[in-house]
């Protein structure tokens, strides 16, 4: 009897554990576009176009192997708009009565295949380094579950950039040495970029027509869409940006999106290019004396570490951890987030690009539209949906526990020791975004302060009780109550009034 073989839009690799099981003589590989996915949430039309034409691609280059591929397109007629409706559609049309899939990165979407009124066989994802049984046993019976400790294990299992049984250059983490401002370059390296073929053009006016209403810019779209596409584009990133990506992984440039960045995720965490195969580029070109250190340990970390990390901490925290808001916060996700005129050119800055691009690099999320969004009180939940809507990389396994946890502290504390908070100082440090700005990120209060410096204080009052006892947190509380107190006051209020305004609809 035949059997389908249900491939997702981000299990797009011929090594994905499905077809590695399934017989290409007999089996039905089934792949599906649906509304269903598109708008669960509001997903930035470059997202939608980059999976879908992806998905084609992939599809095409199944068929041009030898496989059957049951492929439906958004604009089927007989498309049911969901993944199982589909999956039932094609299992009645091929006379099949069981599915073969590789497990899903989202409860949401796990749930649905466990529903199926078929015999479903669900394979292990194996393109990861630590399987969901090695987190476990890595988590169990630790007081705190520190990714610094989960990514030396990860080091120690992959053997990257290890020397004898230590770490290449004598420690773990070269962190300290990549916090540098950049400057601006007109010579900088980009990413690269791809014109679209006929088929991603296809794919451009059905997004255009399916999901107008949709928060971002599709046009002009350069991503890559093939894995040939992919390897050229890792490729170019080791030839011409990794030796710089470390020391200004951190820096924030108004006029320049990526810096030394590799914009990579997106085909990993599509299946386009294989973590393992980056991560083995980037270790030998150090090898090879290509690239110094620093850079590539803190490419690697930001793999091995950060990435297989949340993808631990997403499934060992189970389904509810998107929902937790352990610090109470409730206020609605601002007009801001979705391109309304703000006078905070950090977030002006961050905001347009992630419209232009759906794109901005980790310190952006974290420490501009995250930490503004923690500083204000907003709702976790928005903020997460917002998160995985508007990244052109934002897949739930990875983007909520960095948003959830990392970024809003909703967790309570299971990723991060402390809330990744600042006022504008660190802003100013690491960025060229306050010089250009209505706002002072040198005033603490009054006229012109800038709302990280009122909103920041705010915060640690609105969470003394909890925080001011936290050993990385005691010095700020202090230096709070050695201020004047009609200081406090004022700060107090200001930030009050500024939350009124920005809760009213107000430009701030």
């Amino acid at each position: 009897m035949r059997r389908l073989v249900l491939v997702l839009g981000d299990q797009l690799s011929e090594q994905i554990a499905a077809l590695k099981a399934a017989d290409k003589a007999r089996d039905v590989v089934v792949m599906a576009e649906v509304m269903e996915e598109g708008t669960y949430v509001r997903h930035h039309p470059k997202k939608i176009a980059l999976v879908l034409s992806a998905m084609r691609h992939f599809a095409q280059a199944l068929e041009q192997s030898g496989w059957t591929v049951a492929y439906s397109r958004l604009d089927d007629a007989q498309n049911g708009q969901s993944l199982c409706a589909e999956v039932l559609r094609r299992a009645e049309e091929f006379g099949a009565g069981k599915v073969i899939t590789t497990r899903a990165g989202e409860w949401r979407v796990i749930e649905a295949i466990d529903a199926l009124p078929l015999e479903v066989e669900v394979l292990e994802d194996d393109r990861f380094i630590a399987t969901h049984r090695d987190f476990d046993l890595w988590a169990e019976g630790r007081k705190a579950l520190r990714m610094e400790y989960f990514y030396r294990e990860m080091r120690r299992k992959t053997g990257l950039l290890m020397e004898e049984g230590e770490p290449a250059g004598g420690q773990w983490n070269f962190d300290h040495d990549n916090r540098k401002r950049a400057e601006p370059d007109l010579l900088r390296a980009k990413p690269m970029e791809f014109t679209p073929d006929e088929v991603t053009q296809e794919v451009l006016t059905l997004v255009e027509a399916r999901f107008r209403g949709h928060f971002g810019q599709l046009r002009p779209f350069s991503y890559a869409v093939t894995r040939g596409q992919a390897l050229r584009a890792l490729d170019h990133f080791l030839r011409y940006q990794l030796a710089g990506f470390g020391e200004t992984q951190d820096a924030m440039l108004a006029g320049d999106a990526f810096l030394n960045h590799a914009v990579l995720s997106p085909y990993m965490n599509l299946g386009l290019l294989s973590p393992r195969e980056v991560c083995d580029r980037v270790a030998e070109a150090y090898a090879a004396g290509e690239v110094p250190i620093n850079s590539a340990e803190g490419f690697i970390r930001q793999i091995i570490g950060w990435r297989e990390y949340m993808r631990g901490i997403y499934f060992h925290e189970g389904p509810d951890y998107v929902r937790r808001n352990a610090l109470g916060h409730s206020r609605d996700l601002p007009p801001l987030y979705w391109g309304a005129k703000t006078d905070m050119a950090c977030m002006q800055a961050a905001v347009a690009q992630t419209k232009a691009l759906a794109y901005a690099h980790h310190i952006q999320r974290l420490m501009v539209t995250g930490n503004f969004a923690l500083l204000a009180g907003i709702d976790p939940a928005q903020v997460h949906e917002w998160y995985l809507g508007v990244y052109i990389d934002a897949f739930e396994w990875v983007e909520a526990p960095n948003t959830v946890g990392m970024s809003q502290f909703a967790d309570g504390g299971v990723i991060a020791s402390k809330p990744y908070v600042s006022s504008a100082n660190y802003i100013n440090k690491m960025s060229d975004y306050c010089s250009g700005c209505a706002y002072d990120a040198r005033v603490k209060t009054g006229a012109g302060a800038c709302p990280f410096n009122l909103l920041y204080w705010a915060f640690l009052m609105r969470h003394e009780e909890r925080f001011k006892s936290n050993p990385r947190m005691a010095q700020m509380y202090r230096t709070w109550d050695r201020m004047e107190a009609g200081k406090r006051a004022d700060i107090l209020a200001q930030a009050e009034a500024f939350l009124d305004r920005m809760c009213a609809g107000e430009t701030v």
